[in-house]
């Protein structure tokens, strides 16, 4: 398989990963908004908006190396009303995430675009998974009850 077919692949897979994860976090704003937690709604409205917008990037890159765009359907994913367990579920998720981030970028596949394009979406994940550490350490030191309370 050439570079090139191993770039359209792994832009898809990316696509349809960064499109779930973007759908997740919308849903679960919903479920936080509606329990009260309007800071924690608000914060992952605009992380799924800012997933869209990555996933956007990804779609253009595909579309420019000449590839065909697919609608390819996520698995499902519970969405919880216990903050404190989507974070940890939110932190695997990005974990095994930039796994797989640095290793298609080890990987020598991607043209030089590509790369700087995974290179900027690293970045920002990497960002994210600090902001969730950040949040468990903080329910850890204060107590959930309390976290929450700032989160109304």
């Amino acid at each position: 398989m050439s570079n090139k077919t191993n770039t359209l692949d792994v832009l898809q897979k990316v696509i349809t990963g960064i499109e779930a994860q973007s759908l997740t976090h919308r849903y679960e704003a919903k479920v936080l908004g509606a329990l009260g937690f309007s800071k924690l709604a608000e914060k992952y409205n605009d992380h799924a908006s800012e997933e869209r917008d990555f996933a956007d990037k990804f779609i253009d890159r595909l579309l420019d190396l000449g590839g065909e765009l697919k609608q390819c359907g996520a698995a499902a994913t519970s969405i919880t009303d216990d903050v404190e367990a989507f974070f940890r579920q939110d932190k695997k998720v990005s974990e095994d995430g930039l796994e797989t981030v640095n290793g298609i970028m080890a990987s020598g596949d991607l043209d030089v675009t590509t790369y700087e394009l995974f290179k900027e979406y690293l970045a920002d994940e990497e960002e994210d998974l600090y902001w969730t550490d950040s949040q468990l350490d903080l329910i850890g030191l204060i107590g959930k009850q309390n976290y929450l309370v700032k989160m109304l």
